[in-house]
């Protein structure tokens, strides 16, 4: 656990968000101007993902959980992403109003971002911003996707710990993200527990998760929660904590790693590559297809800096 007797600057918000409005839209030579030589965390930084299909209190839950986190002791951000309009772009940002009623807490900040043109449940620029949010002395910073389905799962390569929230009485929404972010996530979660079925959802869950192959490897264990009511997320926060302690004796820190910044590259690679596309002249598309690619190839390279 982080030491709590040892001063801390308090968050300056201000400057905070004003750097993260900034790497949110940055074009990738912006971004890659803020980011180049980034030592990264002066610390250990824990990210956890919560992701699940729509409607299933994601928000909320979060909520909670941030009740618990903050009581450790340590210092809490959160990037809650929200749907964009496909044809304005814009979002309403909700999720934010949810988790802000603790915006008055001197160690948590919260951030909403509309998820634009992202398609994978996450948002433009995400890498981004929680590369920068680690540079900020933060100990838990936490990515809420947007409600998510079977093959929206690439949250899993940024974080540490990704907890799946589900819901009873949909049971064809587990046949739907079985084959996806069913098989990816560390905790489950079923939540509004109070619905019939609770307990029957877990155990179909339990029978259709990915079992370890040997005694040392992690069993994703399933949490019965109320976001309503609080119920279960003391045990939430127990599983994070006892999956962050396998972590920390079975898997290589430089691996992890390694894992994080090829996602982050891939992610700027994309990102650029949707920048040159999109502002390249008509004739580009009036060659061949090879002529357009090498062309292409070679404008996605900046000189450095």
């Amino acid at each position: 656990m982080t030491d709590a007797t040892a001063p801390r600057a308090p968050i300056n918000r201000r400057a905070l968000g004003r750097a993260l409005s900034r790497i949110a839209d940055a074009m990738v030579a912006e971004a890659l101007a803020v980011l180049d030589g980034e030592a990264g965390a002066a610390r250990e930084v824990w990210r956890c993902g919560i992701t699940g299909p729509a409607g299933v209190g994601k928000s909320s839950l979060v909520g909670r959980f941030v009740n618990a986190r903050l009581a450790h002791k340590r210092r809490v951000g959160v990037v809650a992403i929200d749907p964009s309009s496909p044809y304005s772009q814009g979002a309403i940002l909700g999720d934010r109003i949810r988790i802000d009623a603790h915006g008055d807490d001197a160690e948590l900040f919260v951030r909403s971002l509309a998820s634009r043109h992202a398609r994978d449940g996450l948002a433009d620029n995400i890498a981004n911003v929680l590369a920068l949010l680690e540079a900020h002395d933060f100990d838990d910073v936490l990515v809420e996707t947007v409600g998510a389905g079977q093959s929206q799962y690439e949250v899993r390569e940024l974080v540490d710990t990704l907890i799946v929230v589900l819901m009873p009485g949909a049971g064809d929404m587990v046949q739907a993200v079985k084959a996806g972010i069913l098989e990816t996530g560390d905790i489950y979660v079923i939540n509004k527990a109070d619905r019939p079925g609770a307990k029957e959802m877990v155990a179909e869950i339990a029978s259709v998760l990915r079992h370890p192959q040997s005694s040392d490897d992690w069993l994703p264990p399933v949490v019965l929660a109320s976001a309503l009511g609080g119920d279960g997320i003391a045990e939430l926060d127990a599983a994070c904590e006892a999956h962050r302690a396998w972590r920390a004796s079975h898997l290589d820190a430089a691996t992890a790693r390694r894992t994080r910044r090829r996602a982050h590259v891939r992610a700027l690679v994309a990102r650029r590559l949707a920048e040159v596309t999109d502002g390249a002249d008509d004739a580009l598309w009036d060659v061949d297809v090879a002529s357009a690619y090498h062309a292409v190839v070679a404008g996605l390279d900046y000189p450095r800096r």
